[in-house]
């Protein structure tokens, strides 16, 4: 019986893994939508954006998220996290609110403080992270600004090996750009982050952004709960 146990385990693990490579053949994962649908979305913006129009430009990202993006999966590519020991975005399990930006951007007066105080609010139910497409001496700089309830996380093009997500994530969509995940890695909605002229008072840009961010976090929320009434419970 002593020696049956492992052949036992073998095969509970090999169906395990099997189940899950079909759950994953399912899913369209970011990288994959975005390659398929990138080059047509350039060249359209492209033109919007020599002729000034502005709100066809808009337009045509909307178009992209809703229809395209909204319901893929977010890639687990590898990151380096600033004080905590975060590798990948699979380490993480609870719904996230992703802000990619880059160390040279200047935010405006009130977007780090607003950001904050949501996210020490609902730390516990959901991951803050801003992502940095930057190297770690100058993403340290910047770090000190955001609370512990924040990971500061950065990537390295150069040295990342995940190059294609990098690419596709990074230069399709510029920055800063909002994601909002679920547990259960869903890309719920993608936003440009709008940035407000620098002399906008403080009072005005906290609100702005506050309630920015909270809108996320309620999308996020919103998820989590259909999840949960999902969720099939046993009682042994």
């Amino acid at each position: 019986m002593t020696k049956q146990i492992p052949i036992i385990l073998f095969i509970l693990i090999f169906s395990l893994s099997q189940a899950q490579n079909s759950v994953d053949k399912d899913k369209t994962f970011f990288s994959e939508a975005i390659s398929l649908n990138i080059n047509d979305y350039n060249k359209k913006t492209n033109k919007a954006y020599r002729y000034k129009k502005t709100e066809r430009a808009q337009f045509l990202f909307d178009s992209l998220v809703k229809h395209c993006l909204v319901g893929t999966y977010i890639d687990n590519f590898s990151i380096n996290c600033i004080g905590k020991n975060k590798n990948c975005f699979n380490d993480y399990q609870k719904p996230i609110f992703l802000l990619t930006y880059a160390s040279w951007c200047v935010p405006g007066k009130g977007e780090i403080p607003a950001f904050n105080e949501i996210a020490k609010k609902y730390r516990n139910e959901i991951d803050f992270i801003v992502l940095f497409w930057d190297k770690k001496h100058q993403v340290k700089k910047v770090a000190r600004e955001y609370n512990n309830a924040i990971d500061i996380v950065y990537v390295d093009e150069l040295d990342n090996r995940d190059s294609f997500i990098i690419r596709t994530m990074k230069h399709s969509l510029g920055f800063p750009t909002t994601f909002y995940i679920g547990s259960d890695k869903q890309i719920l909605n993608i936003n440009r982050t709008v940035i407000l002229p620098y002399d906008t008072p403080y009072e005005k840009s906290y609100t702005y952004n506050y309630q920015n961010v909270a809108e996320g976090v309620s999308q996020i929320l919103d998820h989590e709960e259909k999840l949960l009434g999902q969720t099939v419970f046993t009682i042994k």
